[in-house]
């Protein structure tokens, strides 16, 4: 069928600047072979020299475009001269040159003489209209032409803007949807042709009127930041730390071409204006975090590190204050209306508030349609583009519309278009459990998600938990999946997550209600961050340590449950799954990863091992791990490395690297799939279950033992661990080699178990433990003791 979706087996990448680069990298992400070409070096002996020195670069940049060191290996460098031959049997040829539309068109027409019939070309242009892009090429390349706007750095910005012109098939818009949703992870907004499609458009309308009313205003960087910050939902960064990532000097590039392209009677337009301090930041090299610092800049006093802000009148720095400001301080208060309460108060920073969002509300409000067909391509796009937790209608209905049109009307603004003829309603609403929003029409409609997309949040509006409490909730997902949702802070484990595990092994177990599977898994940022250290320490303060060796064998024995359960248990993380949450993955019968998954055992930092298994199942794993030699050394030695170094998995792909995955555990490039893909494992597995076999181990004892505190003195020695990291690993030592045994011995799971407990309540009652819990609790570091 003509519109039908078709397979991308191969990509390449024209242009290996930083965006070309990193897109070239983010397709090896997704296991496809990519070619890279740049223009012939000049004066250099390998005339394809731009394009590997860029391959290069990726391995050294950080945070890393490469899911694994390894995917640098799918990468063929080339350059245009000599390798143009190389597109023949590339599917996806992604144009990522410089913004020069006759430099486009000398490159496209070349490119029409060597892709094979129906390859899809892109380019990711961000300024340039498609229609012109296409002008002067044949009927076959316009057919096949569309645009798609990666946003930078694109292994970690989920948005990608597609852009389909009047004469672009339909089978390759559907194409790149799919493929770049599914295999690419990216949250796919399907724009207009109009400048800076969605989220640059409203995004420098924010930055602008921000920058303006900051400057207006009297507040101080770090205020404007502040106010920029928890209470909207924007980024941590609020919005001069924004300018200084992005880059200051790149600003007044992208507002005059943003402006260029716009009418004179453009909102955006009115805006723009000379800043002086921008000027002067530009001037005296002070560009952003790539140079020497922007609106914020790291000095060092003595030893050490100290924050400074500029001064947005005199261009002077100074030291980063405690910010208090009444409105805000309201606003972080009262949850509920909390960025209602900012708007209403009266001092500077409610000033600021409104003088920011009120430009960029009324800009996204009267553009939808122009450059989206809804507001719901508009939220996304601010969402997944900008980092925004609320895009600006979700933000309006936060304040209440009625409320906010009346704002307008009194300060003598013109009321937004859409913000009319919402007339008091809201612009999503729940109707019967489905999630709609409010159209140009006047009604509403459902708010469709796209095959394969099953979300927590969608669950909990058409149906009631299975069962909660304050920490952990189960929920009915279907075909007989339960699924278990953590839901306190962080998502850290404590006593009521433990219990909702119990309920869940119970519920399934029964047999009743024709449960198959259990799913655990959340929407939340992180899976969990491990164990609530501060219940951990109250225990401490108290001496409560027959409560702390009772907890630590109930999750042990919570932890042995989901392991040996009669049904399949299937985690599924994302973000952080570090402690007792990576230990809850290594338990379950698969796991499915969302790619942007970050496992460790990370427990040394706080001057503990692995207590609920996590030092088992990884011996196990490498025990029979095929890369290493035989024999219990080199596999105790490996676990050894790992946990007491706290390494964590920089992606899922290198958490099968370090033993956290199986290969035979899934991943999911989209964060909106991972709980459908889950279901799907789960479902899988129920059709004919076994659980696994407990293991057995032959452990090197005492001998063993020494081998380890020998590699440790060595890394003291060499100023790479500390005394007290001495005393966690040689308990760490003791329970990877068995403890008091001979090789003949043979140990069981709950022996190894029983190492654990013990080692974990020795090193509690050590004040070098202590105080790293303590140091983890008050400032979010580790403290090297």
């Amino acid at each position: 069928m003509p519109g039908m979706p078709r397979e991308i087996k191969k990509v390449a990448v024209i242009g290996s600047g930083v965006m070309g680069a990193a897109i070239a990298a983010h397709m090896t992400n997704a296991g496809l072979p990519v070619v890279l070409l740049d223009i012939v070096a000049k004066d250099a002996n390998d005339r394809s020299a731009i394009a590997k020195g860029a391959v290069a670069k990726l391995l050294k940049t950080e945070p890393a475009p490469f899911m694994s060191p390894r995917n640098a290996k799918l990468v063929t460098p080339g350059n245009l001269e000599d390798d143009l031959n190389l597109l023949a049997d590339c599917d996806w040829i992604v144009e990522a040159i410089i913004e020069n539309v006759k430099i486009k068109h000398d490159l496209y027409a070349r490119l029409e003489t060597v892709r094979k019939a129906g390859s899809i070309v892109t380019s990711n242009t961000s300024t340039i209209p498609l229609k012109n892009l296409i002008e002067g090429r044949s009927e076959a390349f316009r057919r096949d032409f569309a645009i798609t706007h990666f946003f930078n750095p694109p292994r970690y910005m989920r948005l990608l803007e597609l852009v389909s012109g009047e004469e672009t098939a339909a089978y390759v818009t559907e194409t790149l949807a799919r493929f770049c949703d599914v295999q690419l992870g990216k949250g796919v907004v399907r724009c207009h042709d109009t400048p800076g499609f969605i989220a640059n458009r409203i995004g420098m309308m924010w930055m602008q009127a921000g920058l303006n009313t900051a400057e207006e205003s009297g507040l101080t960087v770090e205020e404007a930041d502040a106010v920029a910050g928890k209470v909207m939902g924007f980024p941590s960064t609020g919005l001069f730390g924004l300018f200084d990532l992005v880059g200051i000097d790149l600003m007044p590039h992208v507002s005059s071409s943003m402006a260029s392209s716009l009418p004179e009677t453009d909102p955006y337009r009115g805006q723009l204006r000379d800043s002086p301090i921008i000027t002067k930041l530009i001037e005296t090299g002070y560009t952003g975090r790539k140079g020497k610092g922007g609106f914020y800049r790291m000095t060092k006093n003595g030893a050490a590190r100290l924050k400074e802000a500029v001064d947005l009148k005199t261009g002077e720095y100074h030291a980063v204050k405690q910010v208090s400001i009444a409105s805000l301080d309201a606003a972080l208060a009262d949850r509920k209306t909390g960025l209602k309460t900012l708007l209403s108060g009266t001092d500077a920073g409610a000033r600021f508030a409104w003088g920011m969002l009120a430009p960029t509300f009324a800009y996204a409000a009267d553009l939808v349609g122009e450059i989206a067909d809804t507001l719901v391509e508009v939220d996304e796009a601010m969402k997944f583009g900008y980092g925004w937790k609320f895009g600006p209608f979700e933000l309006m209905d936060q304040i209440g519309t009625a409320w906010l049109a009346e704002q307008y009307r009194a300060r003598g603004l013109a009321i937004p278009k859409l913000l009319g003829s919402a007339a008091g309603r809201n612009f999503y609403r729940v109707e019967n459990g489905q999630l709609q929003f409010l159209g140009l029409d006047g009604g509403y409609h459902d708010v469709v998600r796209a095959e394969g997309v099953l979300l927590l949040a969608d669950i909990k509006r058409r149906s009631q938990p299975l069962a909660k409490n304050g920490s952990a909730s189960l929920w009915d997902i279907g075909d007989g999946v339960v699924c278990l949702e953590f839901q306190s802070k962080a998502n850290s484990l404590d006593p009521d997550i433990m219990d909702m595990i119990g309920k869940a092994l119970a519920l399934i177990g029964v047999g009743k209600g024709d449960w198959k599977a259990l799913v655990i898994g959340n929407d939340a940022d992180n899976f969990s961050v491990g164990a609530n250290l501060g219940l951990v320490m109250f225990a401490v303060n108290i001496a409560g340590y027959g409560q702390l060796e009772e907890m630590i064998g109930t999750g042990q024995q919570i932890y042995k449950a989901l392991k040996y359960a009669p049904f399949p248990v299937v985690s599924a993380p994302a973000g952080r799954a570090l402690g007792g949450g990576c230990e809850i993955t290594l338990h379950s019968a698969a796991v499915q990863a969302h790619a942007e998954t970050y496992l460790g055992l990370v427990e040394v930092g706080v001057g503990v091992i692995p207590g609920w298994g996590g030092c088992k199942e990884l011996l196990a794993r490498q025990l029979v791990n095929p890369k290493l030699p035989k024999g219990p050394i080199p596999a105790v030695a490996a676990t050894f490395q790992t946990i007491s170094t706290a390494q964590v998995s920089k992606s899922a792909a290198e958490a099968k690297d370090l033993m956290y995955l199986r290969e035979t555990d899934g991943i999911s490039m989209n964060r909106d799939r991972l709980l459908a893909d889950a279901k799907g494992r789960a479902l899988t597995l129920a059709q004919d279950y076994t659980p696994p076999k407990p293991t057995e181990f032959h452990l090197p004892g005492a001998t063993g033992k020494t081998a380890l505190n020998m590699a440790v003195h060595d890394f003291v020695t060499a100023g790479k661990a500390t005394q007290y990291d001495v005393v966690v690993a040689d308990a760490l030592a003791t329970v990877l080699t068995g403890g008091d045994i001979d090789y003949a011995d043979t140990l069981s799971e709950d022996d190894i178990s029983a190492l654990e407990r013990k080692a974990f309540i020795a090193l509690l009652k050590n004040d070098g433990t202590i105080a790293r819990i303590e140091q983890m609790l008050t400032t979010g570091k580790p403290l090297r003791n």
